[in-house]
């Protein structure tokens, strides 16, 4: 009876230390773990996005319509413009929508950061794909002029000149602002792009109907969508070229990395053997850095040498012990 009691003693005794060590297990990983949320979200953004599609829709409709049956060159190119920038602030109310809904999906390692990069690189290949159209449409007219009814087509021309307005102030801010911080939203920076876009072929072609209603400029009308095809490739150009470093994984700025490096290798005999930096979202950057030392310290210390290095959202360190004869004494920030 005895042994059978003392058998059971030591199994509830290492149930106990087992629950303990679990508890304790459960203490330390609520303290290290965290969200991979690196999206940004401009509700208000998404709200006004829903209201230029609307507005722009109805425009689209009218000003196709008309650029046939008043033979203009200019309005119908806005027209079919004004399609394509339909379809790209639907590709802008999905990014907000999927990176909101799987913000805290597992199956995205680092979250739903770039969703809405991928959301404004998609929009900027719709970009130069309305200037290659407008381009070739134009060249067209060029060498087979059209008759074009003047006072009909300039009435449509202000009617979207008007509505691009309306919509370039509802979009004009592309910055979120999130925990503080000012955040750069490549998600809406595309949409207010394309009504920009939007915009310019409608004043473009408001231009080319009045010089040809009275001065008899008929030929100002595809040179005109030539010109905007132009200006239109640029804004293209220029969004791409913001957001596939990121969908790559570019590295950061070159003088980013060397602070990181002076900052790291400041503080005592540390090295830096390796080092990793790139966005996991518009303004989020991961890093994995090895760091060799006589003085290893845990991964928290050097976490907080980087401490004032905002940018930097998830930081991964790694610690080898140098098993060389130190050859210095150390130095530390906190000492």
């Amino acid at each position: 009876m005895t042994l059978t009691l003392r058998l059971a003693y030591e199994v509830e005794q290492k149930q106990f230390i087992k629950i303990y060590q679990i508890i304790m297990h459960i203490q330390t990983l609520n303290q290290l773990q965290h969200n991979h949320d690196f999206a940004v979200i401009h509700e208000q953004g998404e709200k006004r996005t829903i209201q230029v599609l609307i507005l722009t829709a109805m425009t689209m409709v009218v000003e196709i319509v008309a650029g046939m049956v008043y033979g203009s060159m200019a309005l119908l190119a806005d027209g079919w413009h004004m399609s394509t920038h339909v379809a790209a602030f639907m590709i802008t109310i999905f990014a907000y929508r999927y990176a909101r809904q799987h913000a805290n999906n597992p199956a995205f390692t680092f979250g739903t950061g770039k969703v809405g990069v991928l959301g404004g690189f998609a929009s900027a290949i719709a970009l130069a794909v309305v200037a290659l159209v407008m381009l070739l449409e134009s060249l067209q007219r060029v060498f087979d002029p059209q008759i074009i009814h003047f006072n009909e087509a300039i009435g449509i021309a202000f009617l979207g000149l008007f509505v691009n307005i309306v919509s370039a102030f509802l979009l004009k801010d592309h910055h979120s602002h999130k925990d503080g911080h000012h955040h750069h939203d490549h998600n809406l920076k595309a949409a207010y792009l394309h009504v920009l876009a939007d915009a310019l072929t409608s004043l473009l072609a408001i231009i080319a109907l009045l010089s040809g209603k009275y001065f008899g400029w008929n030929w100002l009308d595809p040179m005109m969508g030539i010109v905007g095809a132009a200006i239109i490739t640029r804004w293209s150009y220029s969004l791409l070229k913001e957001t596939s470093p990121i969908l790559l994984d570019a590295s950061i700025e070159e003088e980013y990395k060397t602070a990181i490096f002076e900052q790291i290798e400041s503080d005592a005999d540390n090295r830096i053997s390796d080092i990793h930096v790139w966005k996991v979202g518009a303004n989020d950057y991961a890093t994995i850095i090895s760091v060799v030392t006589h003085y290893p310290q845990p991964p928290e210390y050097y976490k907080k040498l980087l401490a004032h290095f905002h940018g930097l959202s998830h930081i991964t360190i790694e610690v080898n012990h140098c098993a060389d004869e130190p050859c210095i004494e150390p130095r530390s920030h906190t000492s």
